[in-house]
């Protein structure tokens, strides 16, 4: 996760200093450092900073995980949607 989150931010153009309505600049240092683990909320907090879904920090650079995590993610709705008709 600390890769992808360096390298997400880098692609956006983000200095570590633009979280800071989120984060300090010594957290995402860390955090891109690996030393230390964010909770679901902080990711999603520094993904709407960078204007990402949760799931592209989960998957960057593994393309083929990321199309199958896609392909269970749109049959588990369609399922989620069927039960949900029938009620």
């Amino acid at each position: 996760m600390s890769k992808a989150l360096k390298t997400a931010r880098k692609a956006r153009g983000l200095s570590q200093e633009a979280f800071s309505d989120v984060s300090s600049r010594t957290y995402m240092s860390s955090l891109e450092r690996d030393l230390k683990n964010p909770t679901l909320n902080k990711l999603a907090e520094l993904c709407e900073v960078m204007d990402v879904h949760l799931l592209t920090l989960a998957y960057a650079g593994d393309t083929r995980e990321a199309e199958a995590l896609l392909t269970q993610v749109r049959e588990e709705l369609q399922q989620v949607l069927v039960t949900r008709k029938a009620s």
